[in-house]
């Protein structure tokens, strides 16, 4: 244990039970409230999925103008998803709700799509099963492997969920030809890229795992 001359005899800061140490002569930070706009994004895109699920199996799961509505929605949704963390990161709104309710937002979007493109013998359910297995698979290890280490989110993951949003939202219109096979072809690459990116997640795990075990020894 070390310590530096000007903390020789210097008392114990006070502490706040919402925000932590408050350190003498600096102004204490303020909390930042539930209700911003990043978590209002997330909550929002919480709120379509169910919608989107009703247009998508209304009439007959095939109706032009309903596929275009559904599509329209899981479109929205995912728009919200790509400016909420942008904005909780540049504007400090980052919280707890908001780490743990944004993967929801985002599984319960994609997989609902998945699911319901299966359903409607538009997407066959191997492929459906691999991408959600994968999604919860990866969930699981993220809650195992927390109290040791974070992993942080690479830009293969990123990728992933772009192009998987692209391919779903491809399979959603009602397209036909070449337009539907480009779909297919983009959602054996958001496989492929599901695949890849989560064995390097595994990897990165075990690394963190081993090592978060080594330092308690």
């Amino acid at each position: 244990m070390s310590a530096y001359p000007d903390e020789i005899d210097r008392p114990w800061p006070e502490t706040s039970p919402v925000r932590g140490p408050v350190v003498p002569g600096h102004a204490e930070p303020a909390a930042v409230p539930l209700m911003n706009i990043a978590n209002v994004l997330t909550m929002a895109r919480i709120a379509i999925v169910p919608l989107f699920v009703l247009a998508l199996f209304a009439g007959d799961g095939h109706d032009t103008a309903w596929r275009l509505t559904a599509a329209a929605l899981f479109g929205i949704a995912a728009i919200t998803d790509r400016f909420d963390g942008q904005l909780a990161r540049k504007y400090g709104l980052v919280t707890d709700f908001g780490k743990l309710a944004d993967p929801i937002a985002d599984k319960a979007l994609i997989g609902s799509a998945l699911i319901g493109l299966s359903a409607l013998g538009d997407l066959a359910w191997w492929i459906t099963l691999v991408i959600c297995g994968r999604e919860i698979g990866i969930t699981l290890l993220r809650l195992a492997v927390v109290r040791r280490g974070v992993i942080p989110a690479g830009r293969g993951g990123k990728l992933k969920t772009l192009v998987q949003s692209l391919a779903i939202a491809a399979l959603l219109l009602p397209l036909s030809g070449a337009f539907a096979t480009a779909g297919m072809v983009l959602m054996y690459a958001a496989l492929v890229l599901t695949v890849v990116t989560g064995l390097d997640y595994v990897g990165q795990a075990a690394r963190v795992w081993f090592a978060g075990g080594s330092r308690k020894r």
